[in-house]
């Protein structure tokens, strides 16, 4: 049975699948329904997603769609953080997840009482972000990503990935009970398959994460391959194919799903969980 912490939330088999809310404070963000950037509409917006239905929140101060230019200062990027984490605790009581692949952000952030550090780099982004994780031991979401492009299938590659990230923990003696993975959806982009369609197989093949012993967390919201499947351009057009891709996946053994549409994606996970206890059974899990 896989089982895990993210923050003070267990997350895993037998459990409900727990719904992370999205917060950006990033206006370069590719879904501009999901910025806010005053104190005041982030506290609104945690509010309302905490009403909804989600069991933690993810700030993101900057951008890291891998298709847009998103550079931003440091310093730019730990003031943002900082200002959504205050507006956030003073609003709302659930657990806060900082996204971020720069380890003084996380560092920040973990200070101000985050409790979990979502990395889009699986910590290979920033040298230092290893230290930080090890000095704060918060919970992690690890996202996979090649240093180096591999031959292999792409949830063998996914999956290589992610035990790569999985081994530097380990090196350094970290509780992995505390650490989900994530095949990182949208951020494989290569020349020799489409990224839609290397999406898709991942989420056809997500039961394969299983072997790495860690909980799925999953992030389809709204994102580009949506936009090329079912023919809407403008990210504020992909709700409903991303509640779709959200039910593939939780169908294929996610265990927390992040999205920037909490009422709706709840009513998914409440409709596919319903479905496994009273409907035809699941698959066996491998």
């Amino acid at each position: 049975m896989i089982r895990g912490l993210l923050g003070r939330v267990e997350v895993g088999d037998g459990l409900p699948v727990r719904v992370i809310g999205v917060i950006n404070v990033s206006p370069e963000s590719f879904y501009k329904g999901s910025v806010a950037t005053d104190p005041k509409a982030v506290a609104e917006a945690a509010l309302r997603m905490v009403e909804e239905g989600a069991d933690l929140l993810d700030v993101g101060g900057r951008s890291t769609a891998p298709y847009l230019p998103t550079e931003i200062p440091v310093d730019e990027e730990v003031r943002r953080v900082a200002l959504a984490i205050k507006s956030i605790k003073d609003s709302v009581d659930v657990p806060l997840s900082v996204d971020t692949f720069r380890a003084r952000v996380a560092e920040e952030a973990l200070k101000l009482g985050a409790e979990v550090v979502n990395d889009v780099t699986g910590l290979k982004g920033d040298e230092d972000m290893v230290r930080v994780v090890k000095e704060y031991e918060p919970s992690l979401i690890v996202c996979a990503r090649e240093k180096v492009p591999r031959p292999g299938s792409p949830i063998e590659r996914v999956v290589q990935a992610l035990r790569e990230t999985l081994q530097l923990l380990i090196d350094v003696g970290y509780d992995l009970r505390k650490v989900a993975v994530d095949p990182c959806i949208g951020f494989f982009r290569y020349g020799d398959i489409p990224w839609y369609v290397w999406d898709l197989r991942v989420l056809a093949n997500l039961r394969e994460l299983r072997s790495l012993g860690r909980p799925i967390a999953i992030g389809v919201s709204r994102k580009s391959f949506i936009g090329v499947i079912t023919g809407r351009e403008r990210p504020e057009e992909r709700l409903y194919g991303s509640l779709a891709m959200t039910a593939v996946a939780l169908l294929n053994g996610a265990h927390a799903v992040r999205t920037h549409d909490v009422a709706a994606t709840k009513d998914v996970v409440k409709a596919i969980e319903g479905y496994a206890r009273y409907g035809l059974q699941l698959p066996p899990s491998s």
